[in-house]
């Protein structure tokens, strides 16, 4: 089977054909588009949306392609009704007030239950959050749905809307891996109930035409970028493995580093 791979990158964004044997049959890019509105830097969704489409729909009429996947860069959430965004998708480097970081700041769990060292900007997502959610409390309380970057695409085109292990897992202060559930932030923020469940990574959530095919593809459910390319080299029995993911970020990943040596002040 054909599939396309729609890989949503914060500097540029791609789109990969691959054949049955994995071969690259064809690819496109472009650079996303970020823009100020509400006091904001923002995605411009639907420039981004608009080439993802036609993009896809290219891969469908030249090459027959049967599926979509989706990864995506990390650090990045979207909040959604029935049909669309209650507030555009936020860029995450920038910083909240000082103001307003000092009480989020204060929200945030500790490194023993998420792991994930406090950071800057938006480069824990769950930071983010509460900043929207103190300025305006009104997205939130419209959203059905919380989804990451990637499960936000796959709800774009699949129109389901679901959770996904991989990210949340990473950038996000909202996941707790030793219970292997979400942290005390999402309870303690009343987030728990706008979670959608769980779909691993690959799994068909959906199914849309592109194009002029006269049948749907499947769309299937997205994947953290560094995770897949993670992924890539596991699946192929190597033996332990270090991967070094670049792109905007150098991401090193290592499956057999046990939780206990990792090291919030080395941004482990």
């Amino acid at each position: 089977m054909k599939v396309a791979v729609l890989d949503f990158g914060k500097t540029n964004s791609k789109l990969f054909v691959f054949g049955q044997d994995g071969q690259i049959l064809d690819e496109r890019r472009t650079q996303p588009n970020w823009t100020r509105k509400g006091g904001f830097s923002v995605l411009d969704e639907t420039a981004l949306h608009d080439w993802a489409a036609r993009a896809v729909g290219e891969a469908v009429d030249n090459h027959g392609v049967e599926g979509l996947m989706v990864s995506g860069h990390g650090c990045t959430f979207a909040l959604v009704d029935n049909a669309a965004l209650t507030h555009p998708i936020l860029d995450y480097e920038q910083e909240p007030p000082a103001e307003i970081a000092a009480q989020i700041d204060r929200r945030i769990p500790d490194f023993a239950e998420t792991f994930s060292p406090l950071l800057p900007l938006g480069f824990n997502y769950g930071r983010h959050m509460l900043w929207l959610k103190a300025v305006q409390p009104s997205t939130f309380d419209a959203a059905k749905s919380i989804l990451g970057y990637p499960q936000y695409w796959s709800w774009r085109f699949g129109g389901r809307a679901v959770s996904e292990v991989s990210y949340l897992g990473c950038h996000s202060h909202l996941w707790a891996p030793r219970k292997r559930d979400f942290s005390s932030l999402v309870d303690a923020e009343g987030w728990r109930g706008q979670m959608p469940a769980f779909e691993r990574a690959g799994a068909v959530i959906g199914e849309r035409r592109f194009g002029g095919a006269t049948r749907p593809i499947a769309i299937h459910n997205g994947v953290h970028d560094s995770n897949a390319a993670l992924h890539a080299y596991r699946r192929q029995e190597l033996g332990p493995v270090t991967v070094v993911s670049t792109g905007t970020w150098v991401v090193v990943l290592n499956p057999d580093c046990p939780l206990d040596a990792l090291d919030r002040d080395r941004d482990m």
